[in-house]
C-alpha cells in the first residue's frame, strides 16, 4: 500500500500546527460598515411600504450596527417591527424619523462661540 500516488495521512489533512483556514471553511463575516446610498427614491414609495435594516441604513446614511442599537432602546423614535424574526421598518416611520430630525438639527457654531452667546476667552 506504498505507492507513488498515495499521500500520508498529514499531507492529506494537513498538518495540526497549520493555522491557515480555507476560504470555504471561513465563518462569513458581517459587513458592518455604511451601506452605499439607497438607489430608491423614498418618497415615490407608499407609505405602507416596508423596508430590510439595509434599506434603512441605506435611506438615513447610518450603519446597520447603529440601527441595531437603536432597537435595543424602545423608545427611540424610528420605530421597527419584526417580522419572521427580522426587523422591517415602515416607509412612514422612516420619513417621520427623517422629518424630525431636520427639525432639531442646530446650525453649527464658530469654534470660538459659546452657548451664552458670549465670546470665548483666548
Amino acid at each position: 500500500m506504498s505507492g507513488k500516488d498515495e499521500k500520508t495521512r498529514t499531507e492529506t489533512l494537513g498538518s495540526p500546527g497549520s493555522r491557515k483556514m480555507s476560504r470555504a471553511t471561513k465563518r462569513p463575516r458581517k459587513n458592518r460598515g455604511m451601506p452605499p446610498p439607497a438607489t430608491f427614491d423614498i418618497d415615490t414609495l407608499p407609505g405602507s411600504s416596508n423596508l430590510t435594516a439595509l434599506e434603512a441604513a441605506a435611506v438615513i446614511r447610518r450603519t446597520p450596527g447603529a440601527l441595531e442599537q437603536w432597537r435595543r432602546d424602545p423608545n427611540h423614535p424610528l420605530k421597527w417591527r419584526y417580522v419572521d424574526g427580522r426587523p422591517l421598518y415602515r416607509i412612514d416611520a422612516v420619513r417621520d424619523y427623517l422629518a424630525r430630525c431636520d427639525k432639531t438639527a442646530k446650525p453649527p457654531q464658530p469654534h470660538n462661540a459659546r452657548g451664552d452667546g458670549r465670546a470665548a476667552r483666548p
